[in-house]
């Protein structure tokens, strides 16, 4: 009798992949969730590596720590997919989880979803349903492969959910909300309070123009990194670039640093931790980005966004007039940095905050 209500009791395993900076973020909250119902180890593959875009998350967000870090690195994209797959199918065999978590698009997604599909283990993918409908972008080939391989797959809004439908994927679709916003409810007064970079740059609220740049479509090909340099320099805007690891290497071999120095409205900054990241978007003018994370936050702080990209995953975004695809043409840029202004209203795209706690109740009615 004791052995049959171990078995009934026996608490669960959740593996969570994660290996870049919009996964540790997302992973916060699911986290939190799930520590009461259910075992959780976390892999960081390490695809993310720098300290400034790694470690410091774990530092700030203090109840997320990861029990293996796979160190995999930078590599092409095919030796960095391979390799994490090497490493996780070990690390999958060693815990023997009943189901893997995986979050969003990176590489690190895929290779958590193919060796878990490989070893016969369940899936489920936060994120799920997302589609830019641009196969050049790795990101968008890793959303299909993933959505097709998962078990169970939690979409962030009604659009993601319809792209799974057209794809014949009707099975265990769950519409949770976005998870990225339960982070944000959960330390934007925490942000406000502890903070100190408006001080620290000496910035006042919206007289600046906050701006990322991380895509290899934009870093890697010196036309489009030139004319969104360009377009910042010639806009006249006070500015403030947090400059990712791979833009930085680009800026310095293309020689647009030089530019940049001649450029004193365009602040250069090392990339931020989460919380001074929060305070500078909430308090920009405007947000320039090639994130597909950033363009939700814009949204989330009722920022106007100018996506440097000609398609996006988060298209409601734009349907609702809070957010504008510019590309990368330096005319575009510049007239909408001085035209685009959203409407007043604001529809609620996201959910209601809760959306770790929606994934965490489906997991145990699904997993009992």
């Amino acid at each position: 009798m004791t052995s049959v209500l171990a078995m009934v009791n026996k608490v669960k395993k959740i593996v969570s992949v994660v290996g870049a900076r919009p996964q540790f973020i997302k992973a916060l909250p699911v986290s939190l969730a799930l520590k009461d119902s259910f075992k959780e180890v976390l892999i960081h593959t390490g695809q993310h590596y720098d300290k400034d875009m790694s470690q410091v998350f774990f530092d700030e967000l203090k109840p997320l720590s990861s029990h293996y870090n796979l160190g995999v690195g930078s590599a092409s994209h095919g030796c960095q997919t391979g390799q994490m797959l090497i490493r996780l199918e070990g690390v999958l065999l060693k815990e023997k989880p009943d189901l893997v978590l995986v979050y969003g698009d990176t590489n690190s997604t895929l290779a958590g979803a193919l060796a878990a599909v490989k070893l016969h283990l369940l899936i489920g993918h936060v994120e799920a349903g997302l589609r830019s409908f641009d196969k050049k972008m790795p990101e968008e080939v890793n959303r299909v492969l993933v959505d097709h391989m998962a078990d169970f797959l939690f979409c962030p809004t009604q659009a993601s959910v319809n792209n799974l439908l057209k794809e014949g994927i009707k099975e265990n679709v769950f519409q949770v909300g976005d998870v990225m916003y339960d982070s944000v409810l959960l330390f934007q007064k925490k942000a406000e309070s502890s903070s100190k970079i408006l001080k620290k740059l000496k910035l006042e609220p919206k007289e600046y123009l906050l701006c990322t740049i991380h895509r290899a479509s934009n870093t890697d090909i010196k036309e489009n990194l030139s004319s969104i340099i360009k377009a910042l320099i010639e806009s006249g805007e006070k500015t403030v670039f947090p400059v990712h690891p791979r833009t930085r290497k680009y800026l310095s071999e293309w020689g647009l640093d030089q530019l940049l120095k001649k450029a004193p409205k365009v602040r250069i900054i090392k990339p931020l931790g989460y919380l001074d990241f929060l305070q500078l978007e909430k308090n920009a003018r405007k947000i320039l980005t090639d994130s597909g994370g950033v363009q939700k936050e814009a949204y989330f702080f009722k920022v106007p966004c100018l996506t440097l990209r000609e398609t996006t995953e988060w298209i409601e975004t734009v349907e609702a007039g809070w957010n504008k695809l510019v590309g990368t043409k330096p005319e575009t840029i510049i007239q909408a940095i001085k035209e685009f202004f959203p409407p007043k209203r604001q529809k609620n795209l996201y959910g209601d905050g809760k959306s770790s706690e929606k994934i965490k109740e489906i997991l145990m009615k699904k997993l009992s």
